[in-house]
């Protein structure tokens, strides 16, 4: 059964209950969570995270909307679909760590190398939507 831990950026600009969504959306595509699993619950990501309960719920209900969970009154939200097809330990994700690893170590920060992986991601994802 997958699990997934939100991580809550106060300073990123992001909406919270968007970053929770993001989180979702990468999880699903990294096959940590996979149809059938349950999402934690409100009540776990407040005290997990100290946010507003009904920021969980904003989240949960876009992530309904869209398709990828449902709500089954009394039981919980659970997995409806996945997304994408990058497997968290494939040996491309190997080759970023090292890459990762290798731009933390010349100095780079966090903000240097998503700039640096955004643009790449651009050039060679030119056309694409998400």
């Amino acid at each position: 059964m997958g699990v997934v831990e939100y991580r809550i950026d106060r300073r990123s600009g992001v909406a919270t209950y968007l970053q929770i969504v993001q989180q979702t959306k990468q999880a699903l595509r990294l096959g940590l969570l996979e149809p059938g699993d349950q999402l934690p619950t409100a009540r776990e990501v407040v005290e997990a995270t100290a946010i507003n309960p009904n920021t969980v719920l904003k989240a949960y209900r876009e992530l309904e909307r869209e398709g990828l969970v449902e709500a089954r009154r009394g039981l919980g939200t659970f997995v409806r679909r996945s997304l994408g097809s990058a497997p968290a330990e494939s040996p491309l994700r190997a080759e970023l760590v090292d890459w990762a690893g290798r731009a933390r170590a010349a100095g780079l920060d966090r903000d240097d190398v998503a700039a640096l992986f955004t643009a790449v991601l651009d050039e060679n994802f030119k056309g694409d939507k998400e």
